[in-house]
């Protein structure tokens, strides 16, 4: 059986020869000059060999024996590893090193994801993060497959080992140019938007089982790309609906307007594997994201 070297008497070693003495060891290990000399003879008789030449004046310096120069190579290189691995682990446990992946639907992404994340990160970096934005169907494909951490959807089925935290509500609205009919209202009913040209796209399904159900049936065109939409919607195209987090709130051409009758509202929130532990970055994002939002995360 081989023996196990610890650590301290490494470095006691190495600390008697870079130092030049016992005493001086002592002094920076902060125990006792009998105590290294102990903790070398110990680490000796382990590995079977004298690490220092024998001296009868004890005001000589320590020379190392050929074994001890020999093994002194080998220490500093197990200190180096081992400190090495402290100082990641370190990191990694303080959220300051490792990979962060998420998946998120796009309005999150953009909207709220790029303070949050900047807020989390701070100086940490060393810590990588890979985001994807995608529908709330991909980012929980994401999650069920592992390929990222944690997303955060609006959709999720309840009988699954998909867990969701609900953590922002957002409301359905018409979207229009500023220059069209209904752009100087406060708030729109469904029946208002009767006659209008309008244009489905991936969150349309929002509007599914309630009375303005028949507008989804009605759209003459659909779009699933964002960047389309707004496109179509600055030409004058028609008109949509889209959650108020969707909408870039800088669009100069562009209004959003409440949608009133029917209140139609979602709940956002982070999706996750149920019974598995997240990797350490993500369970600090997990917690920062519900403070962030006055949640408790030791209620969750």
């Amino acid at each position: 059986m081989l023996p196990e070297l610890k650590i301290a008497q490494l470095r006691h070693f190495v600390w008697v020869h870079e130092l030049q003495g016992f005493h001086a060891a002592a002094e920076k290990a902060h125990r006792t000059q009998p105590a290294i000399s102990l903790s070398i003879r110990d680490l000796e008789g382990k590995l079977g060999q004298s690490l220092f030449e024998k001296r009868n004046a004890r005001a000589a310096r320590p020379e190392l024996t050929p074994f001890g120069v020999q093994f002194m190579a080998y220490a500093k290189e197990l200190l180096a590893h081992h400190d090495r691995v402290i100082k990641d682990m370190s990191l990694i446990a303080q959220h300051k090193s490792g990979h962060l992946r998420i998946a998120s639907v796009p309005s999150i992404a953009s909207r709220l994801l790029p303070d949050i994340l900047t807020r989390f990160i701070g100086d940490a970096t060393d810590l990588h993060v890979s985001l994807f934005d995608d529908s709330s169907e991909v980012v929980l494909a994401m999650v069920e497959n592992q390929q990222v951490d944690f997303g955060i959807a609006s959709l999720w089925e309840q009988d699954s080992d998909i867990r969701f935290i609900p953590i922002w509500e957002d409301s359905i609205g018409v979207v229009c140019r500023s220059d069209h009919r209904l752009a100087g209202e406060a708030e729109l009913s469904w029946q208002q938007l009767r006659g209008e040209r309008l244009i489905g796209n991936g969150t349309s399904r929002l509007l599914a089982g309630t009375e303005a159900e028949e507008l989804v049936a009605d759209a003459q065109f659909y779009m699933s790309n964002m960047i389309s939409l707004l496109a179509m919607l600055e030409a004058g195209m028609g008109i949509t609906t889209l959650p108020r987090f969707a909408f870039p709130p800088e669009h100069s051409q562009l209004r959003f307007i409440p949608l009133s009758e029917p209140l139609v509202t979602r709940d956002i929130g982070i999706v996750c594997l149920a019974n598995r532990s997240l990797p350490v970055a993500a369970q600090a994002l997990f917690d920062f994201i519900l403070r962030d939002n006055e949640l408790d995360p030791s209620a969750l």
